[in-house]
């Protein structure tokens, strides 16, 4: 198969799926979700990701249908029907069916999973950013559907010539991006924002932080503001998508390339992970 999508036990080609209008994510976008790249056939840190879409679904009450360990067979399972192995892995619970009432359906959710072809960028050519005041709820920390703040905020860095948008709130905090976190190098250590409601708790996030803390490359979580963006030795960005990007222009402003072999140090490591992880 090209694509695939699957509802509730049906699969099929995506432009043959369809889903009912009475599921709770077409009135009020009611579930979370969450994804990640698949290389030779091989699902990367898949648990982490599982554990984390859990996680969500927990924090908003959601009755999962299947457990983790179901979850995780049945992507390995549907991934083997894919012409090719290199997929961008995605799988959402919404809150159930039923008619559109405000509280809760009382009933298990249900699950959507898309499988579509990607390849994992090696993050060598640099990306421009912009930056976005964050008018966004303060649940961040839960990977909702209710994306059109970050929907908008990627409209427009496109917009201007861009590949992503930084968020920041008021005094100036840098939260994250539309749909990756940002990280700086500074003074020769890994800055990145804390774990709190404002940002979203990336996967590679995590896993660049281990990387870091492996290479001997401190590793500051706490929050930076953007006059830290705009005057740090590298400004990365990391998303399950793509690994470790970096940036070279924020608002039109050059940044960055104070520290080009430590930048590439990390980014060789993350990508060589990767490599070892889907390797089979």
């Amino acid at each position: 198969m090209k694509t695939l999508g699957y509802y509730n036990g049906k699969f099929g080609e995506l432009d043959e799926m369809s889903v009912p209008m009475n599921d709770r994510v077409c009135w009020f976008g009611d579930g979370v979700y969450d994804a990640g790249p698949c290389r030779n056939y091989h699902i990367f840190a898949l648990d982490e990701h599982i554990d984390r879409f859990f996680n969500s679904a927990g924090l908003l009450k959601i009755q999962m249908p299947v457990s983790k360990a179901e979850l995780k067979e049945l992507l390995n399972e549907l991934v083997q029907k894919m012409d090719s192995g290199d997929l961008f892995v995605y799988y959402q619970v919404t809150r159930g069916s039923g008619p559109r009432n405000h509280v809760f359906t009382d009933a298990p959710g249900n699950l959507w999973i898309t499988l579509t072809h990607q390849e994992i960028s090696d993050g060598k050519n640099p990306i421009k950013l912009i930056t976005t005041e964050d008018t966004r709820f303060y649940h961040c920390n839960i990977k909702t559907l209710n994306l059109i703040p970050s929907v908008m905020a990627a409209q427009r860095a496109k917009e201007a010539g861009c590949q992503e948008s930084v968020f920041y709130r008021p005094g100036g905090r840098v939260t994250e991006c539309a749909h990756s976190n940002v990280h700086i190098i500074q003074d020769g250590m890994l800055r990145t924002a804390p774990t709190d409601n404002l940002i979203l708790p990336g996967i590679a996030r995590a896993h660049l932080i281990r990387m870091c803390k492996k290479l001997c490359i401190p590793v500051n979580e706490t929050a930076f503001t953007l006059d830290d963006l705009f005057a740090a030795e590298e400004v990365i960005v990391t998303s399950s998508s793509n690994l470790c990007l970096w940036a070279n222009e924020i608002d039109g402003k050059p940044v960055g390339k104070k520290q080009p072999e430590l930048l590439g140090k990390i980014r060789e490591a993350l990508i060589e992970e990767f490599h070892e992880a889907t390797n089979v």
